[in-house]
């Protein structure tokens, strides 16, 4: 067992090891659904598609998505990867703690909670 499931046992958090050195978090009472975390040393990367990047009011939900970044997210950053908007956040796997992972994760799960209704809000029907 390396560091992170340990955390994850820790943390009671409902995850599957999808690959070596991947998981997916799938525990809706924490607010972390299919969040994958992958350790790719010396970085642990945890990240969650929050969306599709919207086909209309594109220009406003950009301009939206980096003042979150400026403003209200704690740890991590909204970006885009194809056509899919994800919260990443990334750790040094040497020098992380329980603490670190776990302010990650509810830094994420509150950032998720948050500002769902404000980015489904530009969501193309």
């Amino acid at each position: 067992m390396n560091k992170i499931e340990g955390y994850l046992i820790n943390l009671s958090l409902t995850y599957a090891e999808i690959s070596e050195n991947t998981w997916m978090l799938n525990d809706p009472q924490s607010g972390l659904e299919q969040v994958v975390i992958a350790v790719n040393e010396p970085l642990v990367i945890v990240r969650v598609k929050v969306m599709n990047v919207p086909q209309t009011k594109r220009e406003a939900f950009f301009l939206k998505l980096l003042q979150l970044n400026g403003s209200d997210l704690i740890h991590g950053a909204y970006a885009v990867v194809e056509n899919d908007v994800i919260l990443i956040d990334t750790l040094n796997y040497e020098t992380m703690d329980l603490e670190d992972f776990q302010a990650t994760l509810d830094a994420m799960s509150l950032a998720l909670t948050e500002h769902y209704s404000l980015l489904a809000s530009f969501r193309t029907p």
